[in-house]
C-alpha cells in the first residue's frame, strides 16, 4: 500500500505511520524536556547529554533526522533527499532572520520607546502600564511586522524588564502562557502576518477586509481581556521595585539614522517574507552594516535564533508525513465540533499546517474555513509547538525559569485560562445557540 504524504511522492504506508510514530514520540519528548533539564542539574557526571535532550528547540530536529535516516534505509537516500527537497523552508528561514533583525538594539530600542510611550497615557503605575502595554500592545504588533517579530520583541522586553526581577515561577508562567495565547491571536488582523491564516488566504481569497471582519475585533478584544487578567494577576509582583529602576540603564545614545536604517532592514524582510532569496540578501547587507556600525549593538542573537529555525525546520519535515491522517480527521468534523477539534489538534501539531491541510480540503463552506482557522488561532498558545514564533518566545525567556527551562505541563496549565477567554470571544455566541 502507498501513500500520498510528502507532497504525493508515494512513500509506502509503513513510512508514514514511522514518521507518525516518530512525530508523537517528538511531541512527547517536548514534554519532557523540564524533567531531563532537571537530571542536568541533579547528575552532573552526564550534564552534558541531559542538557542535550532537555534543549526544546532542537527536538523536531532531532527526530526528523532519524526520521530521515529510516528513510534512506528502506527506500533510498535519494528518495530522502528528493522529499526533503520537496518541503518548503521558507518560514523556519524567515524566522531566523526575522529574530535576529527584530532583536538588535536599535530595533529593540525604537520598539522600547514606542511602548514606554503608549504605558504613559495610561492612568496605572509605570511599571504596570508598562507590563499591559507590552502583553496587549505587544502581541497586536504582530498583524503588521509578523508574529515572530512581535514575538521576539515583546519577549525580550519582558526578559529584560521583568523577568529579570525576583517574581515568583507561577507568575513567570502565567505570563508566557498569556503572551503565546495573545501572539497567536493578536496577529489575525491582517492576512500576512499570522501563519494558519497566511497558508489559506491566497487559496481561499481573503484580503485584508475580510481577514479583520472574521478575526480582527475578536483578536483585539481578546488579546485586551487577556492582558487586563494576566495584569490583575501578576500585580502584586512589581510592587517592591522603586518606580525610579522601572527600566534598565541607557547603554548609549543610537543616532536615529542608525535606528532608521534598522527599521528599514526588518520592514523589507518582513515585505518579502514569502521570497528567501530577497530576505536573505537583505539580512547578508543587515549583517555587514551591523559589523560596520558595531559599536551601536549588542551581540546578534545568531544561536537562539538558528536553534529556533532548527526545530521549525523539523517540524516541517516531520509534518509532511501527517496528511494520511489528519485530513481525513478535520474532513470528519463540522461546526462547533471542528472548531474544537483544530484548537486541540493545534496542540500537538503546528497550526499552519493545520489550516494547510484544511485548505486541500473540497466543497467546503464558508463555515468550516472560519471554524478551522480560528481554532488554529486559539490553540496556538498551548504548547511550544503549536505556533511558529512560539519557540522564539521558549528560547528567549526560558533563561528564567527554574532549571533553564520552561514545563510543557505548565504552559499548557497557564496558556487553559487566556485560550479559553479566546474561546467564548470567538464561539461564544454559538455556543449560546447551542445551549438555547
Amino acid at each position: 500500500m502507498r501513500g500520498a504524504d510528502g507532497d504525493g511522492m508515494g512513500f509506502p504506508h509503513y513510512i508514514e505511520v514511522i514518521a507518525a510514530t516518530l512525530f508523537a514520540i517528538a511531541v512527547i519528548h517536548t514534554f519532557s524536556t523540564k524533567f531531563f533539564e532537571h537530571l542536568a542539574h541533579t547528575r552532573p557526571n552526564h550534564a552534558g547529554l541531559w542538557h542535550l535532550l532537555g534543549e526544546v528547540e532542537g527536538v523536531f530536529g532531532v527526530w526528523a533526522a532519524i526520521l530521515l535516516v529510516v528513510v534512506s534505509v528502506t527506500v533510498g537516500l535519494k528518495n530522502a533527499v528528493d522529499y526533503l527537497d520537496s518541503r518548503n523552508f521558507t518560514e523556519p528561514a524567515f524566522v531566523f532572520v526575522i529574530m535576529v533583525v527584530a532583536a538588535s538594539r536599535p530595533v529593540l530600542k525604537s520598539a522600547e520607546q514606542l511602548m514606554g510611550l503608549i504605558a504613559r497615557l495610561l492612568p496605572l503605575r509605570r511599571s504596570t502600564a508598562y507590563f499591559f502595554v507590552l502583553m496587549s500592545v505587544g502581541p497586536l504588533l504582530g498583524s503588521f511586522i509578523t508574529e515572530p517579530a512581535a514575538m521576539t520583541l515583546t519577549a525580550l522586553l519582558l526578559r529584560d524588564h521583568f523577568f529579570s526581577r525576583d517574581i515568583s515561577e507561577r507568575a513567570k508562567y502565567a505570563i508566557v502562557g498569556t503572551l503565546f495565547v495573545n501572539v497567536s491571536i493578536g496577529g489575525a488582523l491582517t492576512p500576512y502576518a499570522a501563519p494558519p491564516i497566511l497558508m489559506v488566504a491566497g487559496t481561499w481569497n481573503w484580503g485584508f477586509d475580510e481577514v479583520f471582519s472574521l478575526f480582527g475585533v475578536r483578536s483585539v478584544i481578546a488579546v485586551f481581556i487577556n492582558a487586563v487578567a494576566v495584569t490583575w494577576y501578576v500585580r502584586g509582583q512589581f510592587r517592591e521595585s522603586s518606580e525610579t529602576n522601572e527600566f534598565q540603564a541607557d547603554e548609549g545614545h543610537i543616532p536615529s539614522i542608525v535606528s532608521l536604517i534598522h527599521l528599514l532592514f526588518l520592514a523589507g524582510i518582513v515585505i518579502f517574507n514569502h521570497h528567501m532569496a530577497v530576505f536573505l540578501g537583505l539580512f547578508l547587507f543587515f549583517l555587514g552594516f551591523t559589523q560596520a556600525y558595531q559599536r551601536y549593538q549588542r551581540p546578534l542573537l545568531l544561536r537562539q535564533a538558528l536553534m529556533v529555525a532548527f526545530f521549525l525546520a523539523g517540524l516541517v519535515t516531520l509534518g509532511g508525513f501527517q496528511k494520511w491522517w489528519l485530513q481525513p480527521t478535520l474532513q470528519g468534523l463540522d461546526g462547533t465540533v471542528l472548531y474544537l477539534g483544530a484548537t486541540a489538534l493545534t496542540a500537538i501539531t503546528d497550526n499552519a499546517a493545520l489550516t494547510y491541510l484544511g485548505s486541500l480540503v473540497q466543497g467546503i463552506d464558508d463555515d468550516f474555513k472560519f471554524a478551522l482557522v480560528a481554532g488554529a488561532i486559539t490553540g496556538g498558545g498551548l504548547t511550544v509547538i503549536a505556533n511558529a514564533p512560539n519557540p522564539a518566545g521558549y528560547s528567549i525567556l526560558k533563561d528564567k525559569y527554574k532549571d533553564e527551562s520552561i514545563g510543557a505541563l505548565g504552559l499548557f496549565i497557564a496558556a487553559v485560562p487566556p485560550t479559553i477567554v479566546t474561546i467564548l470571544v470567538f464561539w461564544g455566541e454559538r455556543f449560546v445557540k447551542l445551549l438555547f
